[in-house]
């Protein structure tokens, strides 16, 4: 099993300590590394080989967002998770073109964000549901902008989706759940997410965002 080493920048104590020991028990983390402001963090990673590190937006010297740009303009591969109590548009857009791939609000559950850790770690990108709706949002006006820019039609993708699954997908895309997905095309939950699993690997991403924001993008929905 690979180890990671992981780094919390977090202002406040009992939060930081909170989260150390949310990541000390599992043992796929190498060292966990802490900081209190961003610039303290900062030369923890020019100091120490990380994997990822878990960001507050508000610190006291350089916010989360400066803070990411800086760290993933020297480190490039290191994955960022934004963990904030702001749940603002301007705010997630910003760390998501900073370079974040994961963005939490803290009143995430320990064990939920553990996990959104270990699939960041895999190349996934997870928006709190708060939130989400401004990603796509974006994605949608990013690409429209694109298409009017360059004047020429969205590119298509081939991902061989059955009737059904383009359904799910663009309900789905929509910011329904499995249960509203189910209710509105009569199936059951069970085969929702049997077609959420199917639209997810035909598309080869790893989270329903993910798979909303290719559809939009390749003119799929």
């Amino acid at each position: 099993m690979s180890k990671y080493n992981i780094l919390i920048i977090e202002d406040h104590a009992l939060t930081r300590f909170g989260l150390i020991t949310a990541f000390e028990t599992e043992k796929n983390f190498a060292k966990i590394f802490e900081a209190a402001n961003a610039k303290s963090g900062i030369k923890i990673m020019e100091e120490n080989p990380v994997d990822i590190v878990i960001m507050d937006l508000g610190l006291p010297d350089i916010n989360g967002i400066e803070a990411t740009k800086k760290i993933k303009e020297n480190h490039s591969n290191v994955k960022i998770v934004i963990l904030s109590s702001h749940e603002q548009e301007e705010d997630v857009i910003k760390s998501i073109k900073a370079g974040a791939c994961a963005y939490c609000t803290k009143d995430v559950a320990p064990q939920k964000l553990v996990d959104i850790v270990n699939s960041a770690l895999k190349g996934a990108s997870w928006f709190d549901p708060k939130v989400a709706e401004y990603v796509l949002n974006a994605a949608v006006s990013n690409t429209m902008q694109e298409q009017e820019t360059k004047e020429v039609a969205k590119p298509s993708l081939n991902a061989n989706l059955t009737t059904r699954e383009t359904d799910v997908l663009t309900l789905l895309a929509e910011g329904l759940t499995n249960v509203e997905i189910a209710k509105k095309l009569d199936i059951s939950v069970n085969t929702t997410k049997v077609h959420v699993c199917s639209i997810l690997h035909k598309l080869e991403v790893n989270d329903r965002t993910q798979a909303a924001i290719k559809a939009i993008k390749h003119n799929i929905i």
